[in-house]
């Protein structure tokens, strides 16, 4: 059929590029701030809270012009969005470079929090999602283990730079880097994908969103969320300070904070074997735990290298199953008939968490002074999302993965079996694939091999 056209050939290409302008986007962007923070006061003399306050600024923005963002995806395809944000952020790179005024500061970062919108991973996973249907999960797989070096990459060699060149120089050298690698592969590889697919015009349903939003499953998995969130951003802008100010040689720093994203890529791969073997009211809380709780060890650690590298990894790795996790737990919990619509209510929370966390943690530490209560600060929250994250497991209604009835789901959603004949469906009707669809236990989804599951519910 012309639809599974997408699953091969040119959609591959299109994952190679992004993998390769998300790492390097993610790397600039993001992991790039937290060195400049240091040889920024320095030179500036400007406090840690002002300098996180602008980067705080860029997320909460990035997380408000997403749905505006996606709404231009889906009319106008991927390329001229996503290669006017990569040059957009290439031209704000360069003006980082000459900022010497607090509030120019501010107006560079606001530009960079759209930026961001326009070439991080939500564009990404919209443009991958278009392209694919029964391979879309192996594709953002593959997406994101790729972008996981984004950290280990980057935030040695921008702290190789800073150290060879100055802070300055070393922007106008990244700024170089973003056009090379990602405005040029945008502009010459992305196009939207073929316009012949008409599952893409399927309405969302809205109906019973409201009454998901208002139980206490779906709110205690999104606070979970929200504040595993904060701890993520709090440790990648506070990590390397601390190191340095605890009396570590800046390579290893850099190197040890780096891991984090490379240790998300086990992470991401332990999800699926530990789902299987551990049920998910036990695994899931725990993640949370581990995520928050990794960081006891880099408050013993003091100036221990193996206690660093030991936090190091566990936090990593529990990143990168709580990145699965909130692709995952929603479609489990929920159904898949509303994925896109409870995710998007979900998105508001943790996106001002992620703007809260640097300027948050960074009044914290101006006003206290002292790194110790940052990261006891970061304990308490990770052992906060895990407490919400087990109400949420406990909460959930394991025999019913939605409020949307079959018949509903069927007029929102027309199956593709539903218009098989019953041979392709192993001698099951319509009726019977669609009971299936809204119904069937969350127990009967998990079980299933990836291969044989509805990409939709993957």
């Amino acid at each position: 059929m012309t639809r599974h056209r997408r699953d091969h050939g040119y959609a591959w290409a299109i994952v190679g590029v992004l993998a390769l302008t998300e790492t390097v986007s993610w790397g600039v962007l993001y992991y790039g701030f937290p060195v400049f923070l240091v040889p920024m006061e320095r030179e500036l003399g400007w406090s840690r809270a002002s300098l996180t306050g602008a980067f705080s600024l860029a997320l909460l923005l990035a997380g408000i012009t997403a749905p505006l963002v996606g709404r231009v995806l889906d009319r106008s395809g991927p390329r001229l969005p996503m290669t006017a944000g990569s040059l957009l952020a290439t031209v704000l790179v360069l003006a980082w470079s000459r900022t010497d005024h607090v509030l120019l500061l501010y107006v560079v970062w606001a530009g960079l929090g759209f930026a961001m919108a326009l070439v991080l991973y939500d564009a990404a996973f919209t443009t991958v999602a278009r392209w694919f249907e029964r391979r879309r999960r192996q594709a953002l797989t593959v997406l994101t283990l790729v972008g996981g070096f984004a950290s280990v990459i980057f935030t040695p060699l921008t702290t190789w730079l800073v150290e060879t060149l100055g802070w300055r120089r070393a922007l106008v050298v990244l700024a170089a880097l973003l056009f090379v690698a990602t405005v040029v592969p945008h502009a010459v590889v992305l196009r939207a994908p073929p316009a012949d697919d008409s599952s893409l015009d399927h309405p969302r349903p809205t109906a019973h969103v409201a009454r998901l939003v208002s139980s206490a499953t779906f709110w205690s998995l999104t606070l979970a969320l929200t504040l595993a969130a904060f701890v993520t951003v709090a440790v990648t802008v506070h990590l390397l300070p601390y190191l340095l100010g605890r009396g570590f040689a800046p390579g290893f720093a850099a190197t040890a904070t780096g891991l984090i994203g490379l240790l998300q890529i086990p992470g991401r791969l332990l999800v699926v074997p530990l789902g299987q073997r551990v049920p998910d009211r036990i695994s899931t809380p725990a993640v949370f735990l581990l995520q928050g709780g990794s960081a006891l060890l880099l408050l013993w650690a003091a100036g221990h290298p193996i206690g660093v590298l030991c936090f190091v990894a566990l936090f990593g790795m529990a990143n990168g199953m709580i990145t699965i996790l909130r692709a995952a737990r929603p479609a489990e919990l929920f159904g898949s008939a509303a994925y896109g619509t409870v995710i998007g209510t979900m998105t508001l929370p943790v996106t001002l968490a992620r703007a809260l966390a640097p300027l948050g943690t960074g009044a914290l530490y101006s006003l206290v002074g002292r790194d110790a209560v940052v990261w006891w600060g970061v304990v308490l929250v990770g052992c906060a999302a895990a407490l919400a994250a087990l109400v949420a497991e406990t909460t959930a209604q394991p025999g019913h993965r939605g409020t949307v009835s079959s018949s509903e789901s069927q007029q929102l959603f027309p199956s593709e079996e539903a218009t098989a004949s019953p041979q392709d469906s192993q001698g099951r009707g319509p009726h019977d694939e669609t009971t299936d669809e809204c119904e069937a236990p969350i127990e009967r989804e998990k079980t299933a091999p990836l291969s044989e599951q509805d990409p939709d519910q993957r």
